[in-house]
C-alpha cells in the first residue's frame, strides 16, 4: 500500500481501500425476486396513500417483484411504547426482509403526515451493527387533496438519504386524489397513474443493480475506522485484565 505518512498523515492508512472494480461490476448475482417494502401515510378507511401504494404493488408483482405491505393501524407513537412493541417487531421485520421500500404518503398543512413519520420514526439508523434501511432502494409517492405539490415526496427522499437508503431519482405526486380513483379503490387511466408505473419500474431496475452490491456501496471508510479502534480497544482491554 502507498505510504500516505507525508502526503496524508491524518489517514488511516489500513482502512483506506481503493474502489475494487470486480465488487461492483461482476458479484454473484441473487435469483430470487426483489423484495420489496411498502409504508403509506393514512389509516382513513377511504385511503388514497394506501390505494395509491396497492396499486404500485400490483404493478410491482407484475414487473416480478414479492411485495409486503405494513399496515400502521395499531402502531404506537415514537417513545410511547418500547422496541419489543409487536407491531413495531414486525415494521422491523419486514424492513430488514426488504431489498428495496416504497414511501406514500398524504400531505397535510403541506407535510408528511404523522403516521408517515412515526413509521419512519421506528425504524433505527442501526441495531448493533444491523441497519434495517441502509442500502435499500427507495421510491417515494404522495398523493394530494388539491393542486399538485411536491412537499411531502421531497420529505421523503430527505429521510431517504439520512436513512442511508438508495432513492431514485423518479417519483410520484397524484394531486386531486379523490378524482383518479374509483369507488373501489383502483386508479382511473390517466398520466398520474402512467408516472406510477415509470417509477416502479425503475426501482425495480434500480433494485436489481444495486442489491447484490449494496454492503459494498454503503461501506464507508470513517466506519472502517471507527471499528478498527473499537476492536483494537477491545483487545487492548482484554489483554490488560
Amino acid at each position: 500500500m502507498t505510504d500516505f505518512a507525508e502526503t496524508m498523515p491524518a489517514l488511516a492508512a489500513d482502512q483506506f481501500m481503493l474502489p475494487e472494480a470486480d465488487r461492483l461490476l461482476t458479484p454473484k448475482l441473487s435469483t430470487h425476486k426483489p423484495r420489496i417494502l411498502m409504508l403509506y401515510g393514512s389509516l382513513r378507511e377511504r385511503s388514497y396513500s394506501r390505494f395509491a401504494t396497492q396499486e404500485a404493488a400490483r404493478i410491482l408483482e407484475a414487473l416480478g417483484a414479492e411485495v409486503r405491505i405494513f399496515h400502521a393501524n395499531g402502531l404506537p407513537l415514537p417513545d410511547d411504547s418500547t422496541a419489543d412493541h409487536a407491531k413495531v417487531q414486525e415494521l422491523r421485520a419486514l424492513s430488514l426482509w426488504s431489498e428495496g421500500q416504497v414511501w406514500c404518503s398524504p400531505e397535510r398543512h403541506g407535510a408528511m403526515t404523522g403516521v408517515m413519520k412515526s413509521q419512519i420514526d421506528w425504524l433505527p439508523l442501526n441495531s448493533g451493527s444491523v441497519r434495517p434501511t441502509q442500502g435499500r432502494t427507495l421510491a417515494v409517492m404522495q398523493v394530494s387533496g388539491g393542486s399538485q405539490s411536491f412537499n411531502a415526496v421531497n420529505q421523503l427522499r430527505q429521510l431517504g438519504r439520512w436513512m442511508r437508503m438508495i432513492t431514485i431519482p423518479n417519483q410520484s405526486s397524484v394531486p386531486k386524489a379523490f378524482q383518479q380513483f374509483d369507488a373501489e379503490g383502483r386508479m382511473l387511466p390517466s398520466s398520474f397513474y402512467d408516472r406510477i408505473v415509470d417509477v416502479m419500474e425503475e426501482l425495480m431496475k434500480f433494485t436489481l443493480l444495486t442489491r447484490d452490491r449494496a454492503d459494498y456501496l454503503v461501506d464507508r471508510y470513517s466506519e472502517r475506522v471507527e471499528s478498527a479502534e473499537a476492536l483494537s480497544k477491545r483487545v487492548n482491554l482484554s489483554a490488560a485484565t
